[in-house]
């Protein structure tokens, strides 16, 4: 039986759990494809599911995303060999040589972008797209704040806001990152390493002459949490989507109330790519400004599959700015 190398988890915990192995080449059932991989995506959630802080059953192969050519299909599933594909909705699995994924979870990818750029940014790209175009549909002139600039979601965000016409105040660790940011086009960067996180609220204030912002993006979680409410003005909206820093837990929603009748949520993309048209709509609207120019993406740091407890403590280490990649 034909075998590919693979990345697997037996335990919860950091990264040295994950362990190279030998797997057998999966086959495609009806309704599915299988892809060969030429670049795997390493985002956030892969860590949480690694860490255990959002379960999966074990052993378990680990990854969302991946892009390359499709090598088998099932019936019925609609594609051909030799077509270019990505996908970053799983199964749970994608660090590996190939893949099988239900065909109507991939997405048909131009010639025009290259497989490292798919793999890197379409599971980062797509939540970009439900957050600013979906759940707050930005317009041109409003002042937004998106924590975390200078990380694969923020880079993103922030010339793709800028592109919509928005003021965009967004926040960093380190005047290296601060000045990435910049340079992407953010109006405001707060240095939130070098002034405290206590200083996030007070400065967007002042930005917005005391108003405050109608939507806060955040993507880092526990440390910032207070902070976004605070730059929200009267009904203003905090969209809580990551937890870098640890997840928000033990809140007093009376806390909402005090602060101006805030609304929360906490959404997932799954929630917001349901069906195949929702997908391939999400990622036509986010190909669409990457072939346009408006949203440029830096060149991928990259790690050879077999290293992927590597990249994972340099994702975690916050070493690394833009998209991480795996190659096979």
């Amino acid at each position: 039986m034909a075998e590919i190398d693979a990345i697997r988890i037996t335990e919860t915990g950091g990264p040295a759990v994950m362990t190279a192995t030998r797997v057998p080449l999966p086959e495609p059932g009806p309704g599915e494809i299988r892809i060969r991989h030429a670049a795997i995506g390493v985002n956030f959630i892969d860590t949480y599911h690694r860490s255990g802080l959002y379960p999966v059953p074990l052993p378990s192969g680990i990854g969302l995303e991946a892009a390359g050519t499709v090598e088998a299909v099932g019936e019925g599933a609609g594609w051909e060999v030799g077509e270019r594909a990505v996908y970053c909705s799983g199964p749970i699995g994608s660090y590996a040589e190939a893949h099988v994924v239900k065909a109507d979870r991939a997405v048909r990818l131009p010639e025009a972008i290259a497989f490292e750029t798919a793999a890197g940014s379409l599971l980062k790209g797509l939540t970009v797209q439900y957050l600013i175009r979906q759940i707050h549909r930005v317009e041109a002139g409003e002042t937004v704040v998106f924590h975390a600039g200078a990380g694969g979601v923020g880079q993103i965000a922030v010339q793709w806001l800028k592109s919509l016409g928005a003021t965009v105040i967004s926040t960093a660790g380190g005047a290296e990152k601060c000045a990435l940011v910049r340079g992407l086009g953010a109006d405001h960067v707060i240095d939130y390493r070098a002034e405290g996180v206590e200083a996030i609220a007070p400065k967007v204030r002042e930005i917005t002459g005391g108003e405050g912002v109608p939507v806060v993006f955040d993507g880092v979680g526990r440390d910032t949490f207070m902070a976004s409410l605070d730059c929200l003005r009267t009904r203003g909206l905090f969209v809580t989507f990551g937890n870098a820093s640890g997840p928000i837990t033990g809140v007093d929603l009376g806390i909402l109330a005090a602060k101006g009748s805030l609304f929360v949520t906490r959404p997932t993309l799954a929630s917001y790519v349901a069906t195949r048209e929702a997908l391939q709509a999400a990622a036509d609207d986010l190909f669409a400004v990457l072939a346009s120019g408006a949203v440029r993406l830096a060149e991928p740091t990259v790690f050879p599959l077999a290293e992927a407890v590597a990249a994972h403590t340099a994702l975690e280490g916050r070493a690394t700015t833009g998209s991480l990649i795996l190659k096979p």
